[in-house]
């Protein structure tokens, strides 16, 4: 019903504004000469922006790639699209383009002002690393991150997580087999995601029962998930909005209230367990993503420091249980996808994982062996080549530092005003046949020696479609994470399990947005164990 309102609105609004609109038009270029506008890379006339917001921002599943391609076909790898009124949305479709951009130090590493939902769900601000300016707050959040749980050198830590997430992933899919005959991934690999990174962000035996803890945060984590991109609307007038779809915004109050009821305990317990350690706390060591927070101080105007409140680091907890699942748990089920379709690589691969783990059972796999299989490395790399999980990445902006006087920065030949959001499409990128070969083909080999993304650098501007947790402002903090998670799950399923279409069901391979992109018919396969006799 707000919907239909919604939209009912809309449309008589738009009817009546475009008389208005014209003739105020007609009447300012007859009287006066309009002042000459800011030089923004070519789009769409400014006067859309009246429109298209009304037009989209309702809509959970707006097709706003087909505007982009028709954008980018008309105006060339950089162009405007002016989605709101008081703000540009600048679009680089090319791979070089991006590359310059995101190369050029601190040029384009800020954020766009915060939207209300943004300042909903991160403390009443940028108070995250996704949503932070950049200043001396987000490299301290950043530097925090990346120095400590998603260190290349701490990942080993969280191995015994990983095989027991493992080991219940293959019971939860023998369980499914055995009794449907027919096993759908996708709420199994969130269950495990979620186990391995709630044991990273809070810890192991921090409650009375951890399972249901997992439970508890995989449910209102995977909610918010499948909702953000509808809290979207109250981006635009918001005083609007709020009432026109009132019962969503007090869904998302409501959403953000049990974040804080659900966390706010777990990092109580944390703190206690920290501050019983003898001695000084600063000496304790930091096992957890949580236990990172409490010990960090931040920077102030002023010099002073302070530490994190609750609702910032119930905030990072949520970004940091969301950037390491939802992306993750859907490149993995593209994978599975890809495999179930062409059973061919599904055999190639299945041959070299067991190979290298001599034939044992699913849970005895070692991340040790995973460098030794070339092949299962290619096919994690073509997994998110082919299917991004963020079709852009995240919203860029100019950073304050590199404004120059009179407030744009220069990008191509053209200014970018300072708030205006710079966006990458990745997607697109990861698609070029003038880079890839037979691009929207499912071809691991092309990571092999010999391939077009051999020797592939992940940092580099052809790479930056591959990064499960976008892009830019430097190397991105979750790629060895991310990779390692993508091959050890993975090789899990296809070393247990042989994955087959089902009789009459081909995959489908159609896209639905939610925070990430997932397949909108989620996986479904018959599925055979795999045992010393029988081989994969």
């Amino acid at each position: 019903m707000e919907d239909l309102l919604y939209y009912s609105l809309t449309i008589a609004v738009c009817l009546a504004a475009i008389p208005i609109l014209s003739s105020l038009r007609s009447a300012v270029m007859v009287t006066k000469k309009p002042p000459p506008l800011p030089l923004l890379p070519p789009g769409p006339p400014p006067l859309l922006s009246l429109v298209t917001p009304l037009l989209f921002l309702g809509r959970t599943n707006f097709a706003i790639e087909r505007v982009i391609r028709a954008a980018r076909s008309r105006y060339g790898p950089v162009f405007t699209l002016h989605l709101f009124p008081s703000r540009s949305a600048i679009f680089i479709a090319d791979r070089a383009v991006a590359h310059r951009a995101l190369r050029r130090g601190a040029a384009f590493a800020d954020r766009p002002p915060p939207s209300v939902p943004s300042r909903v769900f991160s403390s009443g601000g940028q108070h995250s690393i996704t949503s932070g300016t950049y200043g001396p707050l987000w490299r301290a959040l950043r530097r925090n991150l990346t120095g400590g749980a998603f260190h290349p050198s701490r990942l080993s830590r969280y191995a015994g997580a990983r095989r027991r997430a493992a080991a219940g992933l293959a019971d939860a899919v023998a369980a499914q087999m055995d009794r449907d005959g027919v096993v759908v991934i996708e709420g199994l690999l969130h269950r495990a995601m979620f186990n391995v990174l709630v044991a990273m962000c809070f810890g192991e035996g921090i409650a009375d029962d951890d399972d249901a803890v997992v439970a508890s945060v995989e449910a209102l984590q995977r909610e918010f998930v499948t909702s953000a991109i509808g809290f979207q609307v109250f981006g635009v007038c918001p005083a609007v909005t709020k009432v026109l779809f009132r019962r969503r915004w007090k869904w998302m109050l409501s959403l953000r209230r049990r974040q804080e009821e659900l966390f706010v305990p777990l990092i109580r317990a944390s703190r206690a367990r920290r501050d019983a350690t003898p001695g000084d706390s600063s000496a304790v060591a930091v096992d957890t993503y949580v236990d990172s927070l409490l010990g960090l101080r931040i920077p102030e105007d002023g010099g002073s420091v302070r530490n994190l409140t609750e609702g910032e680091m119930v905030s990072l907890c949520s970004e940091f249980l969301v950037a390491g699942t939802d992306s993750t748990a859907a490149v993995v089920q593209w994978i599975m996808a890809n495999l179930v379709a062409q059973p061919e690589i599904q055999a190639r691969l299945g041959a070299e994982i067991h190979r290298v783990a001599a034939g044992v059972r699913v849970v005895h796999i070692q991340e040790d062996d995973l460098p030794r299989m070339p092949y299962l490395g290619a096919v994690v790399l073509e997994g998110p080549r082919r299917h991004p999980p963020g079709h852009f990445v995240l919203p860029h902006a100019v950073a304050a530092t590199d404004v120059v006087e009179d407030g744009y920065a220069t990008l191509e030949g053209f200014r970018v005003p300072r708030h205006a959001s710079v966006n990458f499409t990745v997607a697109g990128m990861g698609l070029d046949e003038a880079v890839w070969r037979d691009a929207r083909r499912f071809r691991p080999e092309r990571f092999l020696p010999g391939g077009e993304g051999a020797g592939v650098d992940l940092t580099g501007a052809k790479e930056i479609n591959m990064m499960p947790f976008g892009a830019g402002r430097r190397i991105c903090p979750g790629m060895a994470l991310a990779l390692l998670h993508l091959e050890f799950f993975v090789a899990s399923l296809v070393a247990e399990f042989e994955w087959l279409q089902v009789a009459g069901e081909p995959v489908e391979f159609a896209e639905k947005q939610e925070l990430s992109v997932v397949m909108r018919r989620p996986l479904r396969a018959s599925v055979v164990r795999c045992t010393r006799n029988v081989s994969c």
